[in-house]
């Protein structure tokens, strides 16, 4: 469920990327997310473009060996997405390829270049062909993370499709010519990204192109055939951003299924329940450490412990938050410096004078040296903290030298807030780690004494119902519904709802 890629097929010869993902966990086939891994195996010849949902490694990680196996396309995301990804791009390239100052300065300028930044719920041209076939395509609030969205793409005539209300942007075709089969057909291909772009909204570059993508021939579907693709949907009521809008239509919707088998506790639940786990963990006199991903995750955890600092007593005002990930703390920056896009809640506390990212008991670590020097200072003290660092499946980064340190010592507690593939430290840590069992970290057996807690409440994905709810919303109904990016379990659990509520028809891959 991990390494999202797939390819639309618009025509025989022509097609665009959606997301390009690195695979983790034991989609890894146990050698981890490496450059051997992370190849890409298909062949880019009919490739013009990517679009991308979000901004995850796990949708977007995979770029810059697309970038390596030639791509050179351009890139459609929306703006928020446009100001993230190069920090993204940066961080995937100093852990899985190079740390050469120059060659990562090359490859981020060249992929902003590539980049092309489109506003929300606008219609834009994608592509056209000489026999006056358009597609159009357009991005909606996913409310995952902070610009992501679910991608629409629709056919009809050049005349109508390339009348878009904000104007034309596009990039003129980069050469190939494969054919590949079946009409409107969508593949899955083994996971890649994309960069190269253009586009330009504060700093990420400008692009000044006035036509769409000039393809040999679309197929002619019927006028207004939409294809849907989910990318990852998020919760009602996420801290900071917007609901996701609701499913117009869909002929063809190619779903996430995450959390296909299971529902989430309510924001509110969750909320008491980190409070009363951090208030329990916090009697046991040690650090509380939270695995989470740089982007959403953190800002979320951030979001909802000010609010806790702010409206409790006892040790709350003086609980020292310790958010461990140089990463994290650019994404919290640019997440403040993109307030525009948060949901009504969060503006009308900032304007009460609250800073939900930026508050007094905050203490960010920006050097490795200060960074070791609070593991050791923990290791040996047991000082009562919140500890945030990534990543979020415990796979590397910073948590891995915590974890490695204060898994051992009774008084640690660890919280996990998100998803744990199988195969990563993460579950192993979740289905040993109560039973006092062990983990490998770098090579090592690390025994867990530490306590162990889930709150499922946190995941950035829908649950079940929402899923539903996002497939039902559509009018007409949805015509074909393909479940992605999901264990097999979670997508064999929803097609069974959704058969239980409607009359649809469904692909699941095995």
């Amino acid at each position: 469920m991990t390494g999202s890629c797939h390819e639309l097929l618009l025509g025989p010869a022509d097609s665009v990327l959606i997301d390009c993902g690195l695979f983790q966990g034991a989609e890894t086939s146990g050698t981890g997310a490496t450059s051997a891994s992370s190849e890409i195996d298909f062949s880019l010849a009919s490739v013009r473009g990517l679009v991308i949902t979000h901004t995850h490694i796990d949708h977007v990680g995979r770029i810059p060996y697309l970038l390596m196996a030639g791509f050179n396309g351009p890139i459609f995301c929306t703006s928020a997405t446009a100001h993230l990804l190069p920090l993204v791009i940066e961080d995937a390239l100093k852990i899985g390829l190079t740390r050469d100052r120059d060659l990562i300065a090359g490859v981020l300028s060249r992929l902003r270049r590539m980049l092309i930044p489109f506003d929300y719920d606008e219609w834009q041209p994608l592509a056209c062909d000489n026999s006056g076939h358009a597609v159009r395509v357009r991005f909606r609030q996913a409310g995952h993370i902070l610009g992501s969205a679910y991608v629409e793409f629709e056919w009809g005539d050049a005349g109508g499709a390339l009348r878009a209300p904000g104007g034309v942007r596009g990039v003129a075709a980069v050469g190939g010519d494969r054919g590949v089969g079946a009409v409107g057909g969508v593949g899955a291909v083994g996971g890649v990204g994309a960069v190269g772009g253009v586009g330009a909204v504060g700093g990420v570059g400008a692009v000044a192109a006035d036509q769409p993508l000039k393809v040999s021939s679309l197929y002619p579907l019927a006028e207004g055939y939409r294809v849907v693709f989910s990318g990852d949907l998020g919760c009602r009521n996420t801290p900071l951003l917007p609901d996701r809008q609701p499913l117009e239509r869909a002929d063809l919707l190619f779903l996430e299924s995450t959390y296909g088998d299971r529902l989430h506790e309510s924001r509110q639940d969750r909320s008491v329940r980190l409070k009363t786990v951090i208030e329990r963990c916090v009697s046991d006199g040690g650090a509380v450490l939270i695995p989470a991903f740089s982007i959403g995750r953190t800002q979320e955890l951030l979001y909802e412990i000010e609010d806790l600092i702010a409206s409790n007593a006892g040790f709350w005002p003086t609980i020292t938050v310790i958010l461990d990930s140089p990463m994290a703390a650019e994404f919290t920056a640019l997440y403040q410096q993109l307030a525009h896009l948060w949901d009504q809640e969060a503006l009308q506390r900032r304007a009460a004078g609250h800073n939900p990212l930026d508050f007094s008991r905050l203490h960010t670590v920006a050097s490795h040296a200060d960074h070791e020097h609070i593991v050791n200072f923990l290791r040996t003290s047991g000082e009562p903290c919140i500890v945030i660092a990534a990543s979020g499946m415990c796979a590397g980064g910073r948590m891995v030298n915590y974890l490695k340190a204060l898994l051992p010592d009774p008084r640690t507690d660890v919280l996990f807030v998100g998803y744990q593939a199988s195969g990563t430290p993460g579950r192993a840590i979740q289905e040993y780690g109560p039973d006092g069992g062990y983990v490998e970290l770098d090579d090592e057996r690390i025994t867990i004494r530490a306590g162990i807690h889930t709150l499922g409440g946190y995941s950035a994905h829908a649950d079940q119902a929402e899923l539903i709810d996002f497939v039902l919303a559509a009018s007409p109904p949805v015509g074909e519904v393909r479940l992605i990016h999901g264990d097999s379990g979670a997508r064999r659990a929803l097609a069974t709802k959704l058969q239980e509520r409607a009359a649809l028809t469904f692909h699941s891959p095995t």
